[in-house]
């Protein structure tokens, strides 16, 4: 289980292949975990999304610290 202050330092990023500036980011560890069980039904959903779409519409995904 992540901690809250851990997810909240962290995104997971996944970038559209195509239209600059769009994509997905979902709170992670500095390990780029994601806290499944704390997510409401349709973050899950796009998460399961955006890790089905990597090399098709959207980048493989990069842990960032979007405080820097």
């Amino acid at each position: 289980m992540m901690q809250s202050t851990a997810a909240s330092q962290f995104q997971l990023c996944f970038r559209s292949l195509f239209h600059e500036g769009r994509g997905f980011a979902f709170p992670c560890d500095p390990e780029g975990h994601v806290d499944l069980d704390g997510m409401s039904e349709r973050a899950r959903n796009n998460y399961f999304y955006a890790r089905a779409m990597v090399g098709r519409e959207l980048s493989v995904p990069a842990v960032e610290n979007p405080l820097h």
